[in-house]
């Protein structure tokens, strides 16, 4: 009968083990799957950099699946639960896309009313029609000014340091 009970209570300890460490489902506490509405805080480090981050903001909210955040963290993130913590990376395929060097295109000054002000380096909004397209100005000529429209993190590998802070299931 000791035995018994030796053995249950190893079996008891061990239980508790896994259960403090995270390793079942903890009920009512629901995980990320297609549909749920999700908050996250997150820090966005980008060669060595940190870019972005939710400190001092309110939770990054987005829907699952819905293609609100990009491919690769929205994939990571299936299964978590609220209080996970995960570091993510993220390769350029599943990120903002590689650089396409179709999207630098030459313009002439002539279409700018600040063309005196312009300078490499800096953020405008060119619209067509009734759309408008963010670009960064990789240099400016006599005549033309060249226009980057890839995204300013394509082509870059992205590193998210993220805490799951709630789950709504539908």
């Amino acid at each position: 009968m000791g035995k018994r009970f030796s053995m249950a209570g190893r079996l008891g300890s061990i239980f508790l083990a896994v259960l403090a460490a995270g390793a079942c489902h903890k009920p009512g506490n629901p995980a990320i799957s297609k549909g749920s509405k999700v908050k996250i805080n997150y820090a966005l480090n980008v060669d060595g950099k940190m870019v972005d981050s939710s400190a001092g903001k309110q939770p990054l909210a987005f829907v699952q699946g819905a293609g609100q955040i990009v491919p690769g963290l929205e994939e990571q993130l299936e299964g978590l639960q609220a209080g996970a913590k995960k570091s993510v990376t993220v390769p350029p395929e599943k990120g903002y896309g590689q650089v396409n060097p179709a999207a630098v295109q030459k313009v002439p000054k002539t279409a700018f009313r600040d063309a005196p002000q312009l300078s490499a380096g800096r953020m405008v909004t060119i619209t067509q029609g009734n759309r408008q397209f963010p670009a960064m100005i990789k240099s400016v000529g006599a005549k033309d000014v060249t226009l980057d429209f890839n995204h300013p993190l394509a082509g870059k590998t992205l590193q998210f340091d993220i805490e799951i802070v709630e789950v709504q299931t539908q």
